[in-house]
């Protein structure tokens, strides 16, 4: 196993290893000299890297997806960890092991494969359980759905991380359909396992995540509907077909998000909002156990939800003293600016739900 991993790094630490590339840029300082603004990653983890010094040298010997490595040292900006290079070099591919670059889900995607199995198996309605056992049984589709991730960064962003937080849905709506009267279940499970299917082929996952030239032209939903037609059982019920395929279309819950249509019927919507919800707490999670390590008891800022996130664990185990510690101050302030669309969208789950209080 490499040493050390993203996840072992502390402020203050010499580093010197080998890291996976995930984005470059190149960009000036105000003197118009070059500095490099990398991510760099392993499977625990990613890191912000910056070049200052010396760049032109190094700078056209790597790409993104290379691997390189690093002298430096591990420092702390605006609370989190970040990586200020000294020196770098290329490597090649023979000299390092995958498997230690790629973040994976701590699961076993067969375990969690053949659970998603017996959740189809368990459908009552005959036409929703022949289409998704036709999908499945499709083995590249299966091998990719095992493999995927759920998103290029904000959620659920390791291998297996696309069927882990399914399944995490697939529990939700269960619970809520036997909460909400009249929610039909098979189909809210059907848009679940469906609603991000397009991603085993609008991502890249050989290496870094990234999106493929199919995905960029036309997106995971407009995939997935393209998968749906391919396995279309010739019985299929076309108003059926239509709800599940509203369902995928919808499940972003708001135009400018990025879904064509407005989900209109309590399935669609419940499957918008759980969505939100679980990949909403999956990417809290994530910072929370990102920023663990660092001191203070404030994540550093997450663009995605738009804010800095308390650690109540630091916050209650800290001296009586320090409680009224306020957050970094670009937690407030710059949201609006740092924020992408899509960081917009996960974090539509608690704005749009004013429509239901």
């Amino acid at each position: 196993m490499k040493s050390p991993m993203v996840s072992d790094l502390a402020p203050g630490q010499s580093v010197q290893g080998v890291f996976l590339v995930q984005s470059k840029e190149v960009r000036q300082k105000r003197t118009g000299e070059p500095y490099l603004s990398l991510v760099v990653m392993d499977r625990s983890g990613d890191i912000d890297a910056k070049m200052w010094d010396n760049v032109a040298n190094v700078m056209d010997s790597f790409e993104r997806d290379s691997f390189i490595r690093i002298k430096g040292e591990a420092q702390l900006f605006q609370n989190r960890l970040q990586l200020t290079i000294h020196n770098l070099q290329p490597v090649s591919d023979s000299d390092v092991e995958l498997s230690d670059f790629l973040p994976a889900s701590r699961r076993d995607p067969q375990e969690m494969f053949a659970e998603l199995e017996g959740i189809i198996a368990s459908l009552r309605n005959p036409h929703l359980k022949a289409l998704l056992q036709r999908i499945f049984s499709d083995p590249e589709i299966a091998s990719k759905y095992r493999q995927a991730p759920a998103a290029k960064g904000i959620h659920h962003a390791w291998l297996g991380g696309l069927l882990e937080h399914v399944l995490s849905l697939c529990s939700l709506a269960r619970f809520t359909s036997q909460h909400y009267p009249g929610i039909d279940e098979d189909l809210l499970l059907t848009g679940v396992i469906l609603h991000d299917i397009g991603k085993i082929t609008e991502l890249e996952y050989t290496r870094s995540f990234s999106y493929s030239t199919e995905g960029g032209l036309l997106g995971h939903m407009q995939i997935g509907i393209r998968l749906v037609a391919e396995h279309l059982p010739a019985d299929f019920p076309p108003k059926l077909r239509n709800l599940v395929e509203h369902l995928i279309l919808s499940h972003h819950g708001q135009l400018e998000f990025g879904s064509p249509k407005l989900p209109v019927f309590p399935e669609a919507l419940l499957l918008h909002h759980l969505d939100n919800l679980d990949s909403k707490m999956a990417a809290v999670f994530a910072s929370l156990e990102r920023d663990r390590g660092t001191p203070g008891q404030w994540t550093g800022y997450n663009a995605a939800l738009e804010r800095s996130l308390l650690d109540t664990a630091k916050y209650l185990a800290d001296a009586p003293a320090r409680n009224g510690a306020k957050p970094p101050s670009n937690a407030a302030g710059k949201a609006v600016k740092q924020a992408s669309a899509f960081g917009q969208a996960l974090l539509s789950a608690f704005d749009t739900t004013k429509e239901s209080k």
